[in-house]
């Protein structure tokens, strides 16, 4: 399987907009502009009318608002009643729930999630460990965004586009052999989650091995040398 780089040209089935920080690099804000249906976690609604706000030509519509109603400010609970989907049950967070809640109403694979990191430190490490569960479980393909990379999870044999000095970190989950070539430094079985973070690409592909699932981080931009004069 190859996984190709993600600009502001890709294209998903659906996108789902999570309450941590909103968006700001031209990628993920190009996505979030285009790409449709869109579901809205909970309070990030509250982000997407301010960012509505700014906007001269461009207003952004969720088909839905899914959450526990824990954060959803009343008055628009009230002005997006037709849409608003509270869903009290505590097994999953806010961002499964707005997962199952669009696979229950449209058929779709590749989800791109927006807005899942950034405020609270254990929201943002429990969002990015659900993507292996969301491929595995769930059977879609997902992507989160942030303002600086993204994060694909992946399992067996795959290949990634890349280029030369894109910094690319490797969290094995699962696997109890893994490796790789096309990385500044071979990949091997990581036994901490840590331990496979803080590489480079030194050419337009990369492909990593693995007999389980592990995910897989890519950034924007290539790393800035430091100017050493």
């Amino acid at each position: 399987m190859k996984q190709p780089l993600i600009n502001a040209e890709s294209r998903f089935d659906a996108v789902i907009l999570a309450s941590g920080d909103f968006p700001s690099h031209k990628i993920p804000l190009d996505i979030l502009c285009h790409e449709r249906p869109l579901i809205v976690c909970d309070d990030a609604i509250v982000k997407l009318e301010a960012f509505n706000r700014r906007q001269t030509a461009l207003s952004i519509e969720p088909m839905a608002i899914v959450g526990d109603g824990d954060s959803i400010p009343a008055e628009l609970q009230r002005k997006y009643a037709n849409i608003w989907h509270q869903i009290d049950e505590q097994d999953d967070n806010d961002l499964t729930k707005a997962t199952k809640y669009l696979l229950e109403r449209h058929s779709v694979s590749q989800i791109a999630y927006l807005g899942a990191t950034g405020k609270r430190e254990d929201h943002t490490l429990g969002n990015i460990a659900l993507l292996p569960y969301y491929k595995r479980v769930l059977g879609i393909r997902p992507t989160m965004i942030t303002d600086y990379g993204y994060f694909i999870p992946a399992s067996g044999e795959t290949t990634f586009e890349s280029f030369e000095g894109q910094q690319v970190s490797i969290f094995n989950f699962s696997c109890r052999h893994l490796e790789g070539k096309g990385l500044k430094w071979a990949p091997f079985t990581f036994q901490e989650l840590w331990q496979g973070t803080l590489n480079e690409a030194v050419g337009n592909e990369f492909v990593i091995r693995g007999d389980g699932e592990y995910l897989i981080y890519r950034t924007f931009e290539k790393k800035q040398q430091k100017d050493t004069r």
